[in-house]
């Protein structure tokens, strides 16, 4: 045994949330029942059918019987409930506070997720400006071995949008973190832009936010924002910017590598 995962585990969990733990469910129950193959395949639009033909086909090279891939998918689909039940999403907010309704500060709640990441570190900005905070936070981070990406906009991307030095400017001299953009040439629209502000650690905490990298962003302005810790979406956060990267749409703009003041 290599205790790799088999072609049907691979096709399953990839399956899960396109499909969803009910849907997964009902191709379950139908391969336990042994319904013919056309009438499995019967299902709520194309991506159902060519994901439980991918199912049905992974399952007879694996050679599993009824049972036992419908144990599997079942168990599968419960997984997936619990984990989305254990979901907590919490508004996150930056200017001026009230007392009546508590909420937690966009600033405090950045520096929590880049302290608490352990491996990976993802943040996305429009605008950035040197926020000493959460330079001295990614440079900790990096220096405890997280692997930190910053997606950022540029001057030229901006097309005259952004005025002052450049985004990336805002972390010179914070070693060991690379800095990716969306580079013109790959836009198809001239006026697109980098726009998405998010911050993703360990692929299970993410935080969505209007708030640009900046003091303004996420101190004074008012800004507003979500974390999510737990679920898939942090995952998928992580995925979709790990697939724009791979996929070349992102290329990778420096790294800084000097220490502050070297």
């Amino acid at each position: 045994m290599t205790g790799e995962p088999s072609d049907l585990e691979s096709v399953a969990a990839e399956a899960l949330p396109r499909l969803g733990a009910t849907a997964l469910r009902t191709l379950a129950d139908r391969i336990q029942a042994g319904w013919p193959e056309q009438a499995v395949l019967a299902g709520p639009g194309e991506e159902y059918t060519e994901i439980a033909r991918a199912v049905l086909d992974a399952r007879a090279a694996a050679g599993r019987s009824a049972e036992e891939t419908a144990g599997f998918l079942r168990g599968l689909a419960a997984g997936y409930n619990r984990r989305a039940a254990e979901i907590s999403v919490e508004p996150v907010w930056s200017g001026p506070g009230t007392h009546p309704v508590p909420v937690r500060a966009t600033a405090r709640v950045l520096v929590e997720l880049i302290e608490r990441a352990s491996h990976e570190l993802m943040l996305m900005t429009y605008s950035a400006r040197p926020h000493e905070q959460l330079r001295r936070a990614l440079r900790e981070a990096a220096e405890r071995g997280v692997a930190v990406t910053v997606v950022v906009e540029t001057l030229r991307g901006a097309r005259g949008a952004l005025g002052g030095p450049e985004p990336a400017e805002a972390f010179a001299g914070v070693g060991g973190i690379e800095l990716w953009h969306w580079p013109p040439q790959q836009r198809t629209e001239r006026n697109s832009r980098t726009h998405a502000k998010i911050a993703v650690a360990d692929r299970r905490e993410l935080l969505v936010s209007s708030a640009n990298l900046t003091q303004s962003g996420v101190d004074r302005n008012i800004e507003a924002g979500l974390r999510v810790r737990g679920g898939t979406a942090p995952e998928r956060a992580a995925e979709h910017l790990t697939e724009l990267k791979t996929r070349g749409v992102l290329e990778r703009l420096a790294e800084t590598r000097q220490q502050e003041g070297g």
